[in-house]
């Protein structure tokens, strides 16, 4: 059950592998475990939303209070484009890889779907930005578990 939870969270918009890798630990996960099962988890939705985003946007601009949220996080999004513009898919893998809010893979496929991103192309780079915010989030976890014992 403990690997369905972490999966789970690790999927979940804004919480991502930054809640998921912590999630493992705490469950009593290995760090190796927790690492692959956040990637893993972090990852799943990511070549669903490349692929489905246009038309969730489209039933999203139905609702009112879907569309005003969406315009919101559209915005921000926007504000980060011009990394990505300058350094093309190299610059997605590093908006994923810094592990803060509005920097994860749910973000980097709106992203890439706002700049018209080659999905195969995009999915890559998500999936290699995922991988370094792993490394990122876990390493001083497993420092503070290494000087506590």
């Amino acid at each position: 059950m403990s690997f369905l939870s972490v999966l789970i969270v690790s999927a979940t918009p804004v919480l991502e592998l930054r809640a998921g890798i912590p999630l493992a630990i705490y469950l009593g996960l290995n760090p190796v475990e927790a690492y692959i099962l956040s990637v893993l988890g972090n990852f799943l939705p990511v070549p669903f939303l490349l692929i489905a985003l246009d038309k969730l946007l489209k039933l999203a601009s139905r609702f009112d209070f879907v569309w005003n949220t969406y315009e919101k996080i559209e915005l921000r999004v926007r504000s980060k484009k011009d990394l990505i513009e300058k350094y093309g898919y190299f610059g997605l893998v590093l908006f994923v890889a810094v592990p803060l809010p509005v920097t994860g893979a749910w973000t980097a496929c709106l992203l890439a779907s706002l700049l018209s991103m080659n999905r195969l192309k995009a999915t890559i780079s998500i999936l290699a930005g995922i991988c370094i915010a792993g490394l990122i989030v876990l390493s001083p976890i497993i420092g503070i578990l290494n000087f506590i014992k």
